[in-house]
């Protein structure tokens, strides 16, 4: 009986193994503060991390994830946008996770850099403030067939926290 423990021990150890190794880290794309988490500041659910700068077409929208990955871009607005143009047209990078789970990166400004492509932290555009947005920052969500996932950064991450460039936001 004590064997078969110890088997069954060891075998759902072994389990527990891939999934760690899929694990991304999420790091700052620039020097920054966090503006915004779960809520906003008017309570309104936002289910994301925002990180913002002030100085919009920064140079260094850098993918937000510590892998060789692939990024799927999408450009809605290829002008400076810092103060929002309106919901929907904000420029994307978009991580398939697999099993309908993504992580987003909303907001950028489109740059020669701004292409589908693999790569680790890889600049995508400039700091901006394309589609819904007051202002120039990156937004980063983690999702499941549209349902947002807040645990990857709930631990690690507070509004009003400063960021230098790479510092750790949380795990995907």
């Amino acid at each position: 009986m004590r064997s078969s423990k110890s088997r069954l021990t060891a075998l759902a150890a072994l389990v527990t193994i891939p999934s760690a190794a899929l694990a991304y880290t999420a790091v700052a794309p620039f020097p920054s503060t966090v503006s915004a988490t779960t809520y906003y500041s008017s309570g309104t659910y936002h289910g994301a991390v925002d990180v913002a700068n002030s100085r919009c077409n920064y140079w260094g929208a850098e993918t937000g994830v510590s892998a060789t990955v692939y990024w799927n871009v999408t450009v809605r607005t290829s002008g400076v946008v810092c103060n929002g143009n309106g919901s929907g047209n904000q420029n994307e990078a978009l991580l398939n996770l697999g099993s309908g789970w993504s992580f987003r990166q909303w907001h950028w400004i489109k740059t020669s850099d701004s292409y589908d492509r693999t790569c680790n932290r890889c600049q995508v555009g400039n700091l901006g403030g394309t589609g819904n947005s007051t202002g120039p920052h990156s937004h980063f969500q983690k999702d499941q067939y549209g349902t947002k996932n807040t645990s990857w950064y709930s631990s690690y991450t507070s509004k009003g926290e400063a960021l230098d460039r790479g510092e750790l936001m949380g795990y995907i």
